[in-house]
């Protein structure tokens, strides 16, 4: 498909509908998907992140997921050199690149071209790591920093800071012929959404994932601190009653849902429309009357 349009994104909060509506634009338009999500980039976690179903990666060519194992590190650096590179190749082929996900500075680093600079100076960053996570979040709400999906990693509240410091000046303007749609959700709807997906997350199939990524990784590894993987945990361990983990499992994913919103509201570029909407918009861009 030769299109104007050189790169789309969709994004919104967590529960909001992308993947399906992406899922849509890629079949009817000849698109591949992109990924921008910093928890479906580790392999084997599949239910506790959500990641796309085998039948949803059958239905269109998925890029960004299962690129590194739960132990290995993986920055916004490496996914813009990784993303840059599949919008090259899915353009050269023709088709259209839709970067699809929650993650916004996975999406940000893309589309206006970060340039992230050499790691923070030693001294800065021993100075950082000295600091006990509370007063690391404390200082973020002070100085108006936005904390990481992950704010119970220290190593991401301490990049969140560096990202702070480095300001604007490392991004360029969006460009013509890229797009963004913001996919909007009243946060009402948004709380029953994941409440529903908690009820449903939760079955043998996860105990089982946990399980094997806990013994293979150990439950204190990087990946396995964030997501739904540390309240299983607690579960398996018969600390907490399943209703109990459902239920924190649901405010986590709400109050993550809160802080993507809280940064993508803050990008004028971002065209805001409602799910049932977004098909519609979707196509006066892609398609000339």
């Amino acid at each position: 498909m030769a299109s104007p349009v050189n790169l789309l994104a969709i994004v919104g909060p967590t529960a909001s509908g992308k993947t399906a509506l992406a899922l849509d634009i890629a079949e009817r338009y000849g698109g591949e998907i992109i990924c921008a999500d910093s928890r479906t980039i580790y392999k084997g976690m599949d239910i506790g992140t959500a990641k796309p179903t085998a039948q949803e990666q059958a239905r269109v060519q998925h890029w960004g997921l299962d690129l590194v194992e739960p132990n290995e590190p993986f920055s916004a650096a490496d996914f813009k050199k990784y993303a840059t590179e599949a919008i090259a190749d899915i353009r050269s082929r023709g088709k259209l690149p839709l970067l699809v996900g929650g993650t916004g500075l996975y999406v940000d680093a893309v589309l206006y071209d970060f340039t992230f600079g050499p790691k923070a100076a030693d001294s800065q960053r021993q100075e950082l790591e000295s600091w006990s996570l509370e007063r690391l979040q404390d200082y973020c709400v002070k100085n108006n920093i936005l904390l990481p999906e992950n704010r119970q990693n220290k190593r991401y509240v301490v990049r969140a800071i560096e990202r702070h410091d480095m300001g604007d000046s490392a991004k360029t303007p969006l460009p013509r012929d890229s797009h963004i749609v913001g996919i909007a959700t009243s946060m009402d709807t948004l709380r029953t959404r994941i409440i529903d997906r908690s009820e449903h997350i939760f079955g043998d199939d996860i105990e089982r994932e946990a399980t094997l990524l806990g013994k293979k990784y150990g439950w204190d590894s990087e990946a396995m601190t964030g997501n739904v993987y540390p309240l299983l945990k607690s579960y398996l361990d018969g600390e907490q009653t399943l209703p109990q983990v459902k239920d924190k499992f649901a405010t986590i994913d709400y109050r993550l849902a809160k802080r993507q919103m809280t940064w993508f509201r803050r990008n004028p570029d971002i065209m805001w429309t409602a799910l049932s909407d977004a098909p519609g918009y979707v196509k006066s861009l892609l398609v000339s009357e």
